[in-house]
């Protein structure tokens, strides 16, 4: 079982942005999530795994990808208050879920 948070590096967010973000994916992914994989995964570490895409495209076709898997996923759009325009795309959480599920989707794209 593990989580993938994925954030767009193309928008240049400060390390604290990023952690803030990747926290909201993470949040908002895991209240998707079935019970028994949420026990799953708090059981074995709540492994968790940041990666990065180059644009929105990339995001929203990750996005899309994980909901035809029928995977627990969130797309994030920021408030604009700091650093970037109100309703940015900036992440993508998914899972927990099993990690072969996960990687069918994202395991190809690199660690952030």
């Amino acid at each position: 079982m593990k989580q993938a948070i994925i954030i767009r590096s193309d928008i240049k967010l400060s390390k604290g942005k990023i952690a803030a973000q990747a926290a909201h994916a993470s949040l908002e992914a895991y209240k998707k999530t079935t019970f028994l994989n949420k026990a799953a995964w708090e059981l074995q570490g709540q492994k968790k795994v940041v990666l990065k895409v180059n644009s929105e495209e990339e995001l929203i076709l990750i996005f899309g990808k994980c909901k035809n898997e029928k995977l627990p996923v969130s797309i994030i759009r920021d408030a604009g208050k700091t650093q970037v325009t109100p309703g940015t795309l900036t992440a993508v959480g998914i899972g927990p879920a099993k990690e072969a599920e996960i990687d069918k989707v994202v395991g190809k794209l690199k660690l952030l």
